[in-house]
């Protein structure tokens, strides 16, 4: 039987392959700040990493946990819905971002009702491919086994089957084999002309 993986260390391994310094990222749900450490880490010097959350408090904290000035100086932060990435994103990058990660759900520590909604990730999925590099990744962490996890989670992965496979290419691992409630990463990745 196999164990179960973290589906964030998987995530941050695909990106980690693509991501070099001066490359463009997008953490599309701050949360604590984790992911958003991750990516600094990965563009600096010279990248930029754009993070988006609804909660002022997963900023601060995200912001907290960013002490050094030069992966500071790579990053920039909006208190709004991943939706609107598009509009926020500059149209400079657009086409040159190169990883956008989601991790689904609600903030570990904080309010458990408060969570991502289908709708809203549905609208920054479709920003997010639009904004992708050739060869760029986005990858989406689902949790269907909370209130509401399980239709954004079923959504998101009808949105990965109706993408043109001509121009990306789509991986699903389940966290633990025939388990629904398990926790999902879809890969979707770019294909490069």
């Amino acid at each position: 039987m196999r164990e179960r993986i973290s589906l964030v260390d998987k995530a941050h391994e695909l990106i980690g392959a693509r991501l070099r310094p001066g490359a463009l990222a997008i953490d599309a749900t701050v949360g604590n700040g984790h992911d958003t450490l991750f990516l600094l880490r990965q563009v600096a010097p010279g990248g930029k990493v754009y993070g988006f959350d609804i909660q002022r408090a997963a900023l601060a904290s995200a912001a907290a946990k960013i002490k050094e000035p030069a992966l500071r100086a790579c990053l920039t932060l909006f208190h709004d819905s991943h939706a609107a990435m598009l509009e926020l994103v500059p149209k400079t990058d657009h086409g040159a971002i190169a990883a956008v990660m989601f991790n689904l759900g609600y903030l570990p520590g904080g309010d458990k009702a408060m969570t991502t909604q289908a709708d809203s990730t549905l609208a920054a999925l479709m920003a997010a491919s639009r904004l992708l590099s050739p060869g760029g990744i986005i990858t989406i962490v689902a949790y269907p086994g909370h209130p509401g996890g399980a239709q954004e989670t079923d959504q998101v992965g009808c949105w990965c089957e109706a993408l043109d496979p001509e121009r990306f290419t789509v991986a699903r691992i389940d966290a633990k084999a025939n388990a629904a409630a398990a926790p999902r990463l879809f890969a979707v990745t770019q294909n490069s002309p």
